[in-house]
């Protein structure tokens, strides 16, 4: 595993296309003919393994929860208010993802493969001891994190082994998160998806075996749960790391080569980053308050609204696919110096994001009640998450507008205004409406579901009306 050069890179990096292959080996964007066919072709390659990859861990989501969820609803309650926490610890290494990524397009675009492998190592070292920190003091804290959440005795007796057994294992997480976005940076997008797989197969037979007590090993119930998400996370990181370090691939890890952190790079990545972990934590936090509103509502109406939620992950996952795919093309298109490309591009992928969210909200108005039978057999339960389900179904052009859109503008560097949609959408209007209605007007969960949708409506608005303005084609990275 010695050190390799740029030209060896490029000569063994597999050729698939504008978005992947390195310098000297795919084509120029002022060599392309921008038709409608290369537009689809350009977001399809890249959405497509994308969308899979995020379908194939909603799915095994799904199956974790349906699997806890015959145990019972406290322990559908003790998952779901643990994954908040976790989700709003992980927003610590959004300003290294989402900055590595926006710097690495550029710099695929504009043909520097040198100087994106040196930014992917950088943030490679520093997302993996941010991952080892947090994953320390979560651990300690985790019964004071799920009481804050506002976890009942029942779920507390569940949620804090699984906690701390999930969080013990960030720094993997933070290492597989972190090379996957620097791969989409460079527009591969089919790597990190095969990595997925073997990973999150992984983790579904591990929580049948480890929940239930199958093949010779102990029934460990919620506990299981997250040792099966954290092996299959030191699956994915060692896999993916294995990857990169054969040298076939545009970003490539070896051993001779300089992983310190510099100053240059860490700027470049904190001047994009920065504004996006601040939108995470604003959000997640945000997130987690709305949970607390609902959590009040006890634990079975809280079981029904995780129930719904994970359902309607689903739906994420079009418009986080198209998302990615929206942050590679503007990325590369500006480094390449074609930002009326870019333009095009990022439309393209909303446009495509929409035919498919109609789908989904069409599936989840009428199906809804059948698809959250699968997790309980209480009816008042599965009643309650099928009310949420239709409501959503009608937000769906709203929820993958803002993926997509704000997508292009990490992609393009103007991470500052997807901050602002967020808070806007979160603090502004989801928890003051979900307080109103939820709270002081006594609609109960279907009130705090109306206040979300309002939420995805607003952050599209503002994300749409800021990419119109053309703007973001001038910002520096």
């Amino acid at each position: 595993m010695g050190p390799a050069s740029t030209e060896s890179q490029a000569a063994v990096a597999p050729r698939r296309g504008l978005a992947h292959t390195p310098a000297g080996v795919r084509p120029q964007f002022d060599q392309l003919t921008m038709d409608e066919p290369t537009v689809r072709r350009l977001v399809m390659g890249l959405a497509g393994p994308s969308i899979i990859d995020n379908l194939l861990v909603t799915l095994v989501q799904m199956a974790d929860m349906i699997m806890v969820g015959r145990i019972g609803a406290d322990a559908i309650a003790a998952v779901g208010l643990s994954n908040q926490p976790m989700f709003f610890a992980m927003a610590a290494f959004m300003a290294l993802n989402v900055g590595s990524t926006a710097l690495v397009a550029r710099m695929v675009g504009a043909r520097d493969i040198e100087g994106a492998n040196t930014a992917a190592r950088q943030s490679l070292v520093v997302s993996a001891a941010l991952g080892l920190l947090v994953g320390l003091v979560g651990s300690l804290s985790a019964p004071q994190i799920l009481r804050f959440m506002g976890a009942e005795a029942d779920a507390m007796a569940r949620g804090i082994p699984y906690l701390r057994i999930v969080l013990g294992g960030m720094a993997f997480n933070a290492v597989s998160m972190n090379l996957s976005s620097v791969m989409r940076g460079a527009g591969d997008t089919k790597t990190p998806m095969k990595v997925h797989l073997v990973s999150n197969l992984t983790n579904v037979v591990l929580n049948y075996a480890l929940i239930y007590g199958h093949f010779g090993l102990p029934r460990l119930e919620v506990a299981g749960a997250g040792w099966a998400t954290l092996i299959s996370r030191i699956v994915a990181a060692v896999l993916t790391v294995l990857v990169l370090a054969s040298g076939k691939f545009v970003i490539a890890l070896h051993r001779g080569q300089n992983y310190r952190p510099t100053m240059d790079i860490m700027r470049r990545i904190a001047r994009v980053g920065f504004p996006a972990a601040a939108e995470q934590f604003v959000m997640r936090g945000g997130q987690m308050i709305f949970v607390r509103i609902v959590a009040s509502l006890g634990t079975v109406t809280y079981a029904a609204h995780q129930i719904a939620l994970n359902v309607e992950s689903l739906t994420f996952m079009p418009g986080m696919g198209f998302g990615t795919a929206a942050t590679s093309l503007v990325g590369q298109g500006l480094g390449a110096g074609h930002p009326d490309w870019s333009e095009r591009l990022a439309r393209a992928t909303q446009r495509y994001a929409m035919y498919i969210a109609c789908g989904t909200g069409t599936l989840f108005f009428f199906a809804g009640r059948l698809i959250a039978s699968l997790y309980t057999d209480l009816p008042e339960v599965t009643a309650a998450a099928a009310m949420c389900l239709r409501l959503v179904a009608l937000a769906q052009p709203f929820m993958v507008t803002n993926f997509t859109m704000a997508g292009a503008l990490r992609g393009a560097g103007d991470t500052k205004w997807t901050l602002y949609s967020s808070f806007i959408g979160i603090w502004v209007v989801r928890l003051v409406l979900a307080y109103l209605l939820t709270v002081r007007l006594g609609m109960g969960l279907i009130g705090a579901w109306i206040a979300m949708v309002a939420d995805m409506f607003t952050r599209a608005i503002v994300v749409y009306g800021r990419f119109s303005t053309g703007k973001w084609k001038k910002i520096k990275v």
